[in-house]
């Protein structure tokens, strides 16, 4: 079966974060509630033409039975396919948490369970998982694409490549043209996307995640040091405010906010970031590119908020990156509160825009 190149023409979506990843509890409850066809056909009449779906790995298999895989889990996935597919949506299938892999574990100085690029025992399973999720879909969903692991943290990047060149040739074996999806390191940041080696494969789409600056994005945010300590409202367009007095109070962050220091945040910044990714795109011979991770918290203020998505949407738009905004219900960035009501109408217009 022949699929789709999905993200040839820029698609535009929405994470499905709080659901199957990153959820409170193991809690079923939870898990057929969070998110139901009404939700995604919400997603459709916005406008939107795909959707990625983060799970974790604790969905489909147990530490206590390794190899041993849940049908509720896939069947929450399946759920979720067909309704995407009934709105005529792609998917971006995300493994979140792997097997021996965390990035929440990097966010909270705990590295002690992320085994996956030191452990062949936990590699094979993160490769085995891949393989029963492969299995169960093949030949279905046309518009189904994987990706193989969120947001990798590493001292440099030469571990997650091998890793992922060893991932693809696995997939390949059972899934020769379904599109893979790849980021590179520190967060999938755009900075690091220089570090990914290509692979040889048509078939691959390479990925990044942007919140910059962060210190606007993720103003006052509880799990982020920087944010969290500079305890700022901070305004886009602008310059961020005491950013002098806050490196000599904290030279602990004084190296991370030195390029901030005097200069407008502002849509010529955005687009200096992004040429990051323009320039890889050249790399790899115009392979599509795709920010599968964006967004502003909802503690920042709402006109800011605005301001900051549209110059950043406009330069993705220009460059035909496809694109998921972070992240439909709650989690702090929602497009919806906990009863799938839009927070605001006007943010919604603009993340939906092309």
């Amino acid at each position: 079966m022949t699929h789709p190149a999905i993200y040839e023409n820029a698609p535009v979506g929405v994470n499905l974060g709080g659901w199957l990843s990153q959820y409170k509890a193991y809690d079923h409850a939870h898990f057929q509630s969070f998110i139901t066809a009404a939700d995604i056909r919400q997603i459709a009449d916005w406008g939107m033409d795909h959707i990625r779906l983060p799970f974790d790995y604790q969905i489909l298999e147990s530490d206590a039975q390794p190899g041993t895989y849940i049908e509720s889990g896939f069947d929450y996935l399946e759920s979720c396919l067909e309704w995407c597919e009934a709105n005529q949506l792609s998917v971006a299938l995300d493994m979140h948490h792997a097997p021996g892999y965390s990035f929440t574990n990097t966010l909270e100085g705990d590295n002690a369970g992320n085994t996956l690029f030191d452990s062949a025992l936990a590699q094979e399973r993160f490769f085995a998982l891949w393989d029963a999720i492969a299995k169960r879909f093949h030949g279905r969903y046309p518009k189904l694409a994987f990706e193989l692991l969120n947001e990798i943290v590493l001292p440099e990047s030469g571990p997650w490549n091998r890793l992922a060149k060893q991932a693809v040739a696995r997939m390949r074996q059972s899934e020769p043209d379904r599109d893979l999806i790849i980021g590179g390191n520190i967060y999938a940041s755009v900075f690091h996307m220089k570090d990914l080696e290509l692979i040889d494969d048509p078939r691959i789409v390479y990925t990044f995640h942007f919140y910059d600056p962060l210190i606007f994005t993720h103003q006052r945010a509880p799990w982020a040091p920087l944010p969290r300590t500079m305890d700022a409202t901070v305004d886009y367009p602008g310059e961020a405010p005491g950013l002098v007095e806050f490196a000599a109070r904290h030279p602990e962050f004084a190296g991370s906010v030195a390029d901030l220091i005097g200069k407008p945040m502002d849509r010529a910044m955005l687009y200096s970031y992004v040429e990051e990714a323009l320039v890889f795109q050249q790399r790899a011979a115009g392979r599509p590119l795709y920010c599968g991770e964006f967004g502003v918290i909802d503690r920042a203020p709402a006109a800011s908020s605005r301001n900051w998505l549209r110059d950043f949407v406009s330069i993705l738009n220009e460059h035909k990156i496809g694109r998921a905004i972070w992240s439909y219900k709650q989690m702090d960035f929602g497009l919806v509160d906990a009863h799938s009501k839009v927070v605001d109408p006007e943010f919604v217009k603009i993340a939906s825009s092309r």
